[in-house]
């Protein structure tokens, strides 16, 4: 091994662990060690950047603010609002809400068609009286495998293709890349017999404690939310004991967690503590809890008097989510100045399975906490907008031009059969929609750039230099000499399932972007030593690297719902590792059908 190798799979293996760890935002992680290989001279400093050029991460780019553009103008509305009934039992909704979100997020990004249907499902769930845990996860894994079927319902499936368009087999170019349906085969039946899977079975095994049946009071309380409350100088509070607020704090279903004064939490819950004028409780409750509790003690949301005059108009609450691109994560809402920029004041904060001590508006926010918010009615929606949050209210979907719904979806057709048919190269349809949508105002030009996932864009442009150098030094083929070594004597059928094993197992833990940039070139290298069909494995790689299900961090639909369905860490896999085996068991059988080896 080099001293090249050794250092770049240095770099590689640092970067592989600080995401695992997950304590460093993923974007800084790649970009710095980026600038940390051109510094050592491992990547060439004239080909540094070229990753922010990159086919790939253009169409991703572009593909995340069409899907925006199509929420906007209300297209999905227009598909859903007459399938979607609460009427329906568990298995006829779980199929319905899974069928319609894996055909969204085959033409559209599938975080997207997640965050437009998720409302959608909960609202369904409450109007049934059942659990939104029971729902959710369905959903989410439903909108992950629609993203299989073809080449822009997925990053995974766009640097796959990519990737084919530029790498060599034996000395000599592969081909071009990957077109709009390529992937559909494989990935169609995969994705239809995980749907009857997740249907009919899978959600049986969302642990019970999760998805048993709720009222919808239960659901809408959520007895997850902890708030700070401040006793002003007229509540009867003042001159009691925590603990003395007990039968007043049961009656509301509100739970007193601690006291804070003069800006420091107590020890413990001090329950023995006497209250007095200024005194901020922390609690636990609903919002229709908080606010029943709130007005027996005329308590005051406000944590200081300077805000009095910061909330107008008509005061409302609403929930919302935080999702992995937020401007809340790593912050808090006292970084981000909610208050003063956009008179909305953090009122509390559920996160499921993770106590915290810290202040509620000083809180460093994770994606998947749920938020609640208060300020003004008619603004909220654009403040949750703004946060580039999940909103959780009827007027989640952020439907606005519904009059552009059928203009909209003819537009995207267009572009997607031109580009299919190789009349137009697909980067270009998809700036073409993008640019027709901006001139006739479908989305506006903040919209635009609002839409795009920076930290996605970022860590992808970063990470190809780097896989690339580990190409050119030969770094791919010592692992895949390794691997080959390891299964010597195996068909090359079982190699491909070991390689599909592994993809998934890491794609479980790691941004499933990183893992086709380590996996990719290491199944062209296999392919060559077995002299098999690069395609094959390819395809191995984009089908198991979409599929992380036994985890929330794996993929960021599953950290979306982790919130809004009260799951834990552990909640993914018994519903996730059957679905994970039958993605194996029919995706090799079909990869070796359409892609022989």
């Amino acid at each position: 091994m080099t001293n090249e190798q050794i250092i770049l799979f240095t770099i590689m293996g640092s970067v592989l662990g600080l995401l695992v760890w997950g304590r460093i935002r993923y974007d800084l992680v790649a970009f710095s060690a980026l600038a940390l290989a051109v510094i050592v001279g491992v990547v060439d400093k004239n080909t540094a950047f070229a990753g922010f050029g990159h086919p790939a991460v253009i169409i991703i780019a572009l593909v995340l603010i069409v899907s925006r553009a199509l929420s906007q103008s209300g297209a999905v509305d227009l598909l859903t609002r007459n399938i979607i009934s609460a009427q329906r039992g568990m298995k006829a909704h779980i199929a319905i809400m899974g069928l319609v979100g894996g055909a969204l997020s085959a033409f559209m990004n599938n975080v997207a068609a997640l965050a437009l249907l998720m409302p959608v499902d909960m609202q369904a769930a409450d109007k049934a009286k059942r659990s939104r845990a029971a729902t959710l996860m369905p959903l989410s894994f439903a909108t992950i495998l629609g993203g299989m079927v073809t080449l822009i319902g997925t990053p995974t499936n766009i640097v796959i293709a990519q990737f084919r368009g530029n790498a060599t087999y034996n000395g000599q170019p592969i081909g071009d890349s990957y077109s709009m349906f390529d992937f559909a085969p494989v990935g169609l039946a995969c994705a239809a017999v995980g749907l009857i899977y997740i249907s009919l079975v899978g959600w049986r095994f969302i642990p019970q404690d999760k998805a048993r049946s709720e009222s919808a009071a239960e659901l809408e309380n959520l007895d997850g939310y902890v708030m700070e409350v401040q006793v002003p100088e007229d509540s009867p509070a003042i001159g009691q004991k925590v603990r003395d607020l007990l039968p007043v704090a049961d009656e509301n279903e509100v739970y007193v967690l601690g006291l804070i004064r003069r800006g420091e939490r107590l020890p413990g819950s001090a329950r023995s503590v006497e209250i007095r004028k200024g005194d901020i409780l922390v609690v636990e409750a609903g919002p229709d809890s908080l606010e029943q509790f709130s007005n027996a003690l005329k308590l005051s949301y406000s944590a200081s008097s300077r805000h009095k005059g910061a909330l107008t108009g008509t005061l409302a609450m609403t929930e919302a989510v935080v999702t992995s691109n937020s401007r809340l994560v790593g912050r808090s809402a006292r970084d981000v100045r909610l208050l003063n920029r956009q008179q909305t004041m953090l009122l509390g904060v559920a996160r499921e399975g993770h106590p915290f001590r810290d202040r509620v508006r000083q809180l460093e926010l994770r994606a998947g906490d749920v938020l609640l918010l208060m300020g003004d009615k008619e603004a909220l929606p654009d403040v949750v907008q703004w946060l580039e949050c999940l909103p959780l209210a009827e007027r989640g979907l952020q439907v606005t031009q519904r009059e552009k719904a059928g203009f909209s979806i003819a537009i995207f057709a267009i572009a997607i059969i031109a580009a299919s048919l190789g009349l137009v190269y697909l980067p270009a349809a998809l700036a073409a929609c993008v640019a027709i949508y901006a001139l006739l105002k479908v989305i506006t030009l903040s919209q635009i750039y609002e839409a795009v996932e920076w930290p996605v864009i970022v860590l992808l442009a970063s990470l190809i230099p780097i896989g690339a150098a580990i190409e050119s030094s030969g770094g791919t083929i010592l692992i895949a000499n390794a691997i080959v070594d390891v299964t010597g004597g195996w068909p090359a059928w079982a190699v491909l399932l070991l390689l599909m094993a592994v993809t998934m197992t890491l794609s479980d833990v790691l941004n499933n972007v990183a893992t086709v940039l380590v996996a990719a070139p290491v199944a062209i290298k296999i392919a060559e030593q077995l002299n098999v069909n690069p395609d094959a494995m390819l395809m191995g790689v984009a089908v198991s690297a979409s599929c992380a299900f036994l985890t929330p961090i794996g993929h960021k639909n599953n950290t979306i719902i982790m919130g809004p369905g009260g799951y834990r860490f552990g909640d993914y896999w018994p519903m996730g590792l059957p679905l994970e085996i039958i993605i194996l068991a029919v995706g090799l059988p079909m990869i070796l059908i359409v892609w022989p080896l």
